[in-house]
C-alpha cells in the first residue's frame, strides 16, 4: 500500500551531506519525492511509495551519514498525493 510521509530530521544534519544521503537511499528504494534544508537547521523530506520502503528509508535517516548527528526524526503519514515523478534535492 502506498503512502505519503513528511519527515523532519533534527540534529547536526546540515552541511554534512545529509540531503545527498537521503537522495541516494530514496532512489535506491524507488521512492518519489524531495528533500530540502529548512531555515531552522532541520532537513525536510516528502516521500511517497510503499509503506515498508518508506519505513526502511526512515530507519536509514535515524542513523544518517557518518558526519551527521541525528537527534530526532518526526514522521507525518497521509494518503499518497501522486505529485512526484522522481526524487529530487531542493
Amino acid at each position: 500500500m502506498d503512502v505519503h510521509a513528511i519527515i523532519v530530521v533534527s540534529g547536526l544534519v546540515q552541511g554534512v551531506g545529509f540531503r545527498w544521503f537521503v537522495n541516494r537511499h530514496a532512489v535506491r528504494l524507488g521512492l518519489k519525492g524531495f528533500v530540502q534544508n529548512n531555515f531552522d537547521g532541520t532537513v525536510h523530506a516528502e516521500v511517497e511509495g510503499s509503506r515498508s520502503l518508506v519505513e526502511e528509508l526512515i530507519k536509514e535517516l535515524k542513523v544518517g551519514p557518518r558526519a551527521a548527528q541525528v537527534t530526532d526524526v518526526k514522521v507525518e503519514w497521509s494518503e499518497p498525493k501522486n505529485m512526484f515523478l522522481g526524487f529530487s534535492i531542493k
